[in-house]
């Protein structure tokens, strides 16, 4: 019986470090990409053309997203695919394109690139920069909704913006059909100093 304890002991363990690695590996990719997709931004800002992050990328950087009263500033992605979605946040190719007057959609993963949302707070400040300028936006509503029940529309004529990532934060099991959507309203363009370089 001792033998079958030990071995028992051993397999949880080794199930446990198995685990704890994923969730590593998931968040060390995580930033690691965000190192690569702001130079891949900064050289698509000083050229005028896309960069790849990485040679074999089938993404590239669109956008960059910040809120100033978190000290946040993510690069936004073209296409929001689940193998996109793993290297930081990504608009939705059916939305205005950030930048441009319209209903903006960027997504992003609850325990990564998205987790500030649960931070954010009615009139906080969002500035996101694309292909055609800087907008400025204001935090106006935050909710959850059923995926399986509420549509996230983009059709309208509203200029705005909205983050949208799985809910609960902290949930167990990714997937559920839950989102928190933070809507934020435009409040035009500016001269907003990036707090972030």
């Amino acid at each position: 019986m001792t033998r079958l304890r030990r071995a028992a002991v051993l397999a949880l363990l080794a199930l446990t470090a198995w685990q704890w690695g994923g969730a590593g590996y998931i968040h060390a990719k995580a930033c690691v990409a965000q190192v690569l997709l702001t130079r891949a931004w900064t050289q698509a800002q000083a050229t005028g053309n896309a960069v790849k992050p990485w040679p074999w990328a089938d993404t590239a950087p669109l956008a960059k997203l910040e809120v100033p009263r978190l000290d946040i500033s993510e690069i936004v992605l073209r296409g929001d695919s689940g193998r996109t979605l793993a290297f930081g946040p990504a608009w939705n190719e059916g939305s205005a394109l950030p930048g441009e007057r319209g209903t903006t959609v960027i997504s992003g993963h609850r325990d990564t690139h998205f987790s500030f949302l649960q931070q954010l707070r009615p009139d906080d400040q969002i500035s996101l920069d694309g292909v055609s300028g800087r907008r400025l936006y204001r935090v106006t509503q935050l909710r959850i909704v059923d995926a399986h029940a509420t549509r996230i529309d983009a059709s309208g004529s509203d200029d705005s913006l909205l983050l949208v990532t799985c809910y609960p934060f902290d949930a167990i099991a990714a997937g559920g059909p839950l989102r928190y959507v933070v809507r934020a309203e435009a409040i035009g363009t500016s001269s907003f100093v990036s707090t972030n370089n």
